[in-house]
């Protein structure tokens, strides 16, 4: 069934709206409750081991609730259910994060665990099925500025729970209870959620069925699809295997090692945030005007850089200003990563493409922090070069380092094995790299003033 233009533009224009309420939501679940996760597991002991596979092994078991939730569309086609269903298994999922590790605590950190893969596994089932929805309301030309829109949103309200979440443990961080202080987060984690539910009941849906040419089967969809695209999925996957080296062990770092307080670390936290809201706006319209392509290219070259600066030092202002560049390059790879999903496959195609996209990462997370985890056993914390010796707070800024390496490596050898999806503008790398966002402004106010001198 077709609409009239103006007709369906009124249909379509809730759906955005609420794509941004949801954004919203799902923001304030992320800054005061999924942030925190790790350092709720550091509470009950837990070691490098159980935060590796923490950060691993739900995003694992989600991609089988991304795969089912593709399934279960063929015979039960109501997007609206389906995402309802899996935001309220969402909020529900709280509470067993939160009472199972409390009431067993010698069974805390794989209880914990197990409730967080229970949170991600609802989490990813409605990734697909949301994700089909909101780009059916959506133009192509559009999507960049759209979801750069909805992320800048989540970076502001993720900013703001990560600083009000990171300052409530903070008072309670010596206390023996020092358990309510994240009851209470968690709390609003939950009904952050549970709101997002309750706001889809005044959505309609565009297009209620399936595209009669969709095919069920993921392996005929894969094999169906371009080289392109397959390149793109093994860079990505490599990417994120070689950032979750990292990427569990920063609070243990931050925690553990240079004993910062719950509020610094929140306020480390809300630093990437802050640096994701400041630039998301312009990366949307860098990847609008120049491709997602090129998005990831220029950022898939810088990010490698980042983890190796924690070799430099451990001075809070210098820790903060490094992951304030992180959210500034992170906030574009990401946002390049996800709209080439859309670009690069058929609308009818886009649940089965994301699911699979997020499978391929998923797979990559959980080799990257089973690695780290070997990483952190094996490597020293004393560097010896000659007669200098360098001594480190702990080993953890050398997996760092190694993870950066291998970021690069993958950027090296694997950017080049895809293409941009879609007719774009085209420019050479260094008019890229000129357009960057903060960088653009910063080089116009130092030119300006010298233009007006000549």
């Amino acid at each position: 069934m077709s609409f009239p233009e103006s007709v369906e533009h009124d249909i379509r224009e809730p759906s955005r709206r609420y794509g941004l309420r949801d954004g919203a939501c799902q923001a304030i679940t992320q800054g005061s409750g999924e942030h925190y996760l790790s350092a709720f597991a550091l509470l009950f002991g837990a070691s490098p081991f159980h935060l590796s596979v923490l950060s691993a092994l739900p995003q694992l078991i989600g991609t089988g609730a991304q795969v089912a939730s593709v399934k279960l569309r063929h015979w039960f086609p109501d997007r609206k259910a389906l995402i309802r269903a899996g935001i309220a298994g969402q909020a529900l999922s709280w509470l067993p994060i939160l009472v199972l590790p409390l009431l067993f605590p010698a069974l805390a950190s794989w209880l914990l665990i197990g409730g967080t893969a229970l949170y991600f596994a609802c989490n990813q089932f409605t990734t697909p099925t949301w994700n089909s929805f909101i780009a059916d309301h959506l133009d192509e030309h559009e999507r960049g500025a759209y979801f750069a829109r909805r992320a800048k949103i989540m970076a502001m309200l993720s900013f703001a729970a990560l600083c009000a979440a990171g300052w409530l443990l903070s008072v309670w961080q010596d206390d023996p209870f020092s358990w309510i202080g994240f009851a209470l987060i968690f709390a609003v984690a939950a009904a952050a959620r549970w709101i997002s539910a309750l706001a889809l009941n005044k959505v309609d849906d565009v297009h209620g069925t399936l595209h009669p040419e969709s095919s069920a089967s993921f392996r005929r969809f894969l094999a169906g699809t371009s080289r392109s695209f397959r390149g793109f999925l093994f860079f990505s996957g490599g990417m994120h295997a070689a950032v979750l080296i990292a990427g569990p062990f920063f609070v243990l770092y931050m925690l553990r090692d240079l004993h910062l307080s719950y509020w610094s670390y929140g306020t480390w936290l809300a630093a990437g945030i802050l640096g994701q809201v400041i630039t998301l706006g312009a990366w949307g319209g860098f990847g609008d005007r120049f491709g997602n392509k090129a998005l990831i290219s220029v950022t898939g070259f810088m990010v490698p850089f980042l983890p190796m600066l924690y070799l430099a030092g451990t001075n809070l202002v210098f820790l903060l200003f490094v992951n304030f560049a992180g959210g500034v390059i992170w906030g574009g790879l990401a946002l390049g990563l996800q709209n080439y999903v859309f670009d690069a496959v058929r609308p009818e195609d886009r649940a089965k493409a994301v699911a699979t996209y997020s499978t391929i990462n998923a797979f990559g997370w959980c080799v990257g922090a089973l690695m780290g985890s070997w990483l952190v056993n094996a490597l020293p914390s004393r560097i010896d070069i000659g007669e200098f010796s360098f001594v480190l707070a702990s080993n953890l800024p050398l997996v760092f380092f190694v993870s950066g390496m291998l970021r690069l490596a993958v950027s090296a050898s694997l950017l080049g094995k895809f293409h941009e999806a879609r007719t774009v503008q085209a420019a050479p790398f260094a008019q890229l790299v000129r357009e960057l966002p903060l960088l653009k402004p910063l080089a116009q106010f130092l030119v300006g003033p010298l233009g007006v001198g000549k």
